[in-house]
């Protein structure tokens, strides 16, 4: 059972763009923040054709044959990183991985010189993770290709944000174009340190959804009401009427000091069990951006669920999404009809 579908805004799913490079009119993609409501569809919307090559048995298109994307991880990430390179082959591109293991900003090299060497490599696109919030963009500023953000510190993670949300519209059904209105969102777990939920956070209030955030008052940020959300700290209360629930890690490796009084405490108090999830709407729909900590912030027999469980087509999605941000993003570069070069500063 599926929960029911929101409502639609009047002009969806017959949603119209501006013509071209206005369509999309930014370089780089380094956070939801700078996107509008209607840009955040367009990449919805590209991502739908990618979908369906990805379950073909010839996923390949060549559109970008002849480009370099170079994939600069300075953060550990295996799922990440494959998924962004399985992205760049499928769309033909050459893609580099660069590892932070072997990276010469482990051996004292500033994140600006290496941002001037990836630039003169004359990469076409380069796709950064770093644990340092605020490093994409600097690197942004100093190269000459566009910059996409697989993740960045405590600040955004984009493209799992656009992931999610065209996970959500595929599962309840609804059609290119459509924007998400109504819908009823509870994020749940580490919102302090989790660039997921705000890049979720913005994304889903774009696109019109009801977000609450449930955590511990240790792992919920100060004044995030600011961003629209309804903020709870008893998870049972705000699973109420819920038509999906996303989970988050806690994640330790971020911690520094006593957040938690034990994990066994928090499954207890945050956990997600079958016997949890039938406070939420009747067939409310989960999520995870992964890796879980199963037995911890979620079950096995909910992760695993086949109806309710969104997690593996996450992961699916993300390849899609994905590639549509790499093609859209080098379109100028490609010199598509349409998509000259931006003018002055990048928008």
């Amino acid at each position: 059972m599926q929960p029911s579908s929101p409502s639609l805004s009047p002009d969806s799913p017959a949603r119209s763009y501006p013509a071209g490079g206005l369509a999309f009119p930014h370089r780089d993609l380094t956070g939801i923040g700078q996107l509008a409501r209607h840009e955040i569809l367009y990449l919805l919307d590209e991502a739908e054709q990618w979908v369906e090559l990805n379950r073909q048995s010839q996923k390949r298109a060549d559109l970008l044959s002849g480009l370099t994307i170079i994939n600069a991880f300075f953060e550990n990430s295996t799922r990440t990183l494959l998924s962004f390179e399985i992205a760049g082959k499928r769309l033909g591109a050459d893609v580099v991985n660069m590892h932070a293991a072997t990276s010469s900003v482990k051996k004292g090299e500033t994140l600006i010189d290496t941002a001037m060497t990836l630039n003169a490599m004359r990469a076409d696109a380069i796709v950064i993770r770093h644990a340092s919030s605020g490093a994409v963009r600097l690197i942004a500023e100093k190269v000459d290709c566009p910059v996409l953000n697989a993740g960045d510190g405590q600040h955004e993670h984009p493209t799992q944000a656009l992931l999610d949300a065209l996970t959500i519209r595929h599962a309840l059904g609804l059609p290119k174009g459509s924007d998400l209105n109504g819908l009823r969102v509870t994020i749940c777990g580490d919102i302090l340190h989790s660039r997921v939920a705000r890049s979720n956070i913005l994304s889903l209030t774009a696109l019109g959804c009801e977000v609450s955030v449930c955590a511990p008052p240790a792992l919920m940020p100060a004044e995030i009401e600011v961003m629209g959300v309804k903020v709870f700290h008893d998870f049972d209360a705000a699973l109420k009427g819920a038509q999906v629930v996303m989970m988050l890690r806690l994640q330790m490796e971020r911690m520094q000091g006593q957040f938690i009084p034990s994990p066994r405490e928090y499954r207890h108090l945050y956990g997600l069990s079958l016997e949890r999830l039938a406070k939420a709407e009747a067939g409310a729909l989960v999520m995870h951006p992964g890796p879980m900590n199963r037995g911890i912030e979620i079950d096995s027999q909910v992760a695993d669920h086949v109806e309710r469980s969104l997690i593996t087509r996450q992961v699916e999605r993300g390849v899609a999404i994905r590639m549509a941000c790499l093609e859209v993003l080098t379109r100028r570069a490609r010199q598509l009809p349409g998509w000259e070069p931006l003018g002055g500063e990048n928008a």
